[in-house]
């Protein structure tokens, strides 16, 4: 059973890089080829601007041009958790020239049965970012200093706590869903599309908690705004900011997630195309320019090339299908389709 699986992926790795005959990819005329690109790319976010994704692609922006050729046109497409910019991904053409943001939601959506699209087949993903825990968050002046004294307040106030997340079924729900099942707090999750909009109900007194990327709350706690309580890694953060930030795990939260982001296309690009833009997002995601711009508003590049990002999906697809069993998501998602 495990040489099958080993073998399994051995084929749509390299089906995915274009070195297997007859893996859907069609013969592109040396014309396309050297003339790719000719034109503007344009990279969906499938989020609203302001987020941790939007930020890693408009830091992007400013180096893309001078590595792939081309300039870069960002487009949003906040709705569905995602769904609306990933399925516009999926519909476009595999030429090279549309590009999307990939993060685990992207899996997540496939196992729900809602997306249109089983992206885990439909997206080829190009090549990894950079990587980051979630942070539990709240505004500054609640008097809770930690995840076990916001806990035990849920406990004895039932549905006090509400939390906000960047979509139905989206990472940040998913790590909530956990902290709920881990802990036995009964937190009321609330949707939004997006963790702009998340935050802009946290800081308003809407909702009281907020799970994110620690880039989107960054600003706010050097203004002494909100304070977080908690990471979802194994370690805690090494970010002078966050560093004193226990992580869930050490308040007796056995909850651990992180997120990563890439870039991916739809799946069935001619693989001559797709090795010219491979070589160009690794020199893009390398620039120092680009590394120093994402440290500068607190997030490190970890990049996979095409070969360990693929493998990676793969296996994040398995490993958040049981995710989603234990947290019961997609019970969630179902009832409220009903």
């Amino acid at each position: 059973m495990q040489m099958r699986k080993s073998i399994a992926l051995s084929l749509m790795l390299l089906c995915s890089m274009g070195l297997i005959a007859g893996c859907g990819t069609k013969e592109t005329p040396a014309t396309a080829v050297e003339k790719y690109p000719n034109k503007t790319i344009t990279l969906i976010v499938p989020y609203a601007a302001g987020g941790s994704n939007d930020m890693m692609v408009r830091a992007m922006e400013k180096v893309a041009q001078k590595h792939l050729g081309q300039p870069v046109i960002i487009k949003n497409m906040p709705g569905g958790g995602g769904l609306l910019g990933w399925n516009e991904l999926v519909e476009s053409e595999a030429d090279g020239y549309t590009l999307g943001t990939v993060a685990p939601s992207a899996l997540l959506h496939a196992m729900y049965g809602i997306s249109g699209y089983h992206y885990p087949s439909a997206l080829d993903p190009l090549v990894q970012v950079m990587e980051l825990p979630v942070v539990a968050v709240v505004r500054s002046d609640q008097p809770w200093n930690n995840m076990t004294d916001l806990i035990d307040f849920a406990k004895q106030y039932p549905e006090k706590i509400k939390f906000g997340h960047s979509g139905l079924g989206a990472a940040t729900h998913v790590v909530g869903e956990m902290v709920v099942l881990n802990s036995g707090a009964n937190l009321v999750q609330v949707p939004f599309k997006g963790e702009s909009e998340s935050l802009a109900a946290l800081l308003g007194g809407h909702t009281q908690l907020m799970f994110c990327a620690p880039s989107t709350i960054n600003e706010h706690v050097k203004a002494g705004k909100v304070k977080v309580l908690g990471v979802t890694s194994t370690k805690r953060m090494t970010d002078p900011m966050f560093s004193h930030v226990p992580t869930l795990q050490e308040q007796g939260i056995d909850v651990v997630f992180t997120f990563w982001y890439g870039l991916a296309a739809h799946k069935g690009m001619p693989p001559e195309i797709k090795a010219k833009l491979l070589a160009g997002l690794e020199k893009t995601v390398n620039d120092p320019e680009y590394m120093e711009n994402m440290k500068k508003m607190g997030m490190d590049v970890e990049y996979l090339n095409h070969e360990d990002f693929f493998k990676k999906w793969l296996q994040e697809t398995r490993r958040l299908q049981k995710v989603v069993k234990e947290s019961g998501v997609a019970e969630k998602i179902a009832e409220q389709k009903k």
